[in-house]
């Protein structure tokens, strides 16, 4: 960053940082204590749709890497209907800082496999006793989270003082994305 860039107020994007996702699970301490949501055991890596050799073998990495757990398939491949890939992890609700390593490792073999510029998002689902759902969203390309919390029923719609509520929440656990215009809709993900 120039002189002419501190002058005139620019910034440089904070970009990713995958270790800020093993701040979820301490973050999850205070969501529940706070909001009362728990983590469901759900995890997925958003994606834009690579075909070809090169993306299954790196598919094939990533669950040579995640199926230490015996009898449990590590990650699975799904797409939504806006045309985007996830890869999906499912863990006990209590196994967050498994899930999370998931998430990283995923992230991680898809960066090293040259997709990073393909990876938008991963998220982690929670859920509060009034069965309200809430996914903490991982932007890969910004290295900040921000709260998605979907209103059941069949119109799109968000709870956005829950989400305003959670951001004050995690505010000194997480890096939260400052502009609200970015925190985007993942409406159908899998694992929320």
């Amino acid at each position: 960053m120039g002189l002419l860039d501190i002058l005139l107020g620019r910034s440089r994007a904070v970009g990713p940082d995958l270790d800020r996702l093993f701040a979820l699970p301490s973050a999850a301490v205070g969501l529940e204590a706070a909001a009362g949501f728990r983590p469901t055991g759900q995890g997925a890596v958003c994606f834009a749709t690579v075909e070809g050799a090169a993306f299954e073998r790196t598919h094939r990495e990533i669950r040579a890497l995640l199926d230490a757990d015996a009898g449990r398939t590590p990650v699975e491949p799904t797409h939504d209907s806006y045309g985007y890939s996830w890869l999906v992890s499912q863990r006990s609700p209590d196994e967050l800082p498994l899930l999370v390593n998931d998430l990283h490792a995923v992230n991680s073999t898809l960066e090293a496999g040259g997709f990073g510029p393909r990876l938008l998002c991963s998220l982690a689902g929670f859920v509060d006793d009034e069965g309200r759902r809430l996914a903490l969203v991982y932007l890969y390309k910004r290295g900040t989270f921000y709260p998605f919390a979907p209103l059941p029923g069949e119109r799109r719609r968000r709870d956005n003082a829950l989400e305003l509520r959670v951001r004050a929440v995690l505010g000194d656990e997480l890096p939260v994305e400052g502009d609200l215009g970015r925190w985007f809709p993942v409406w159908g993900a899998p694992g929320l």
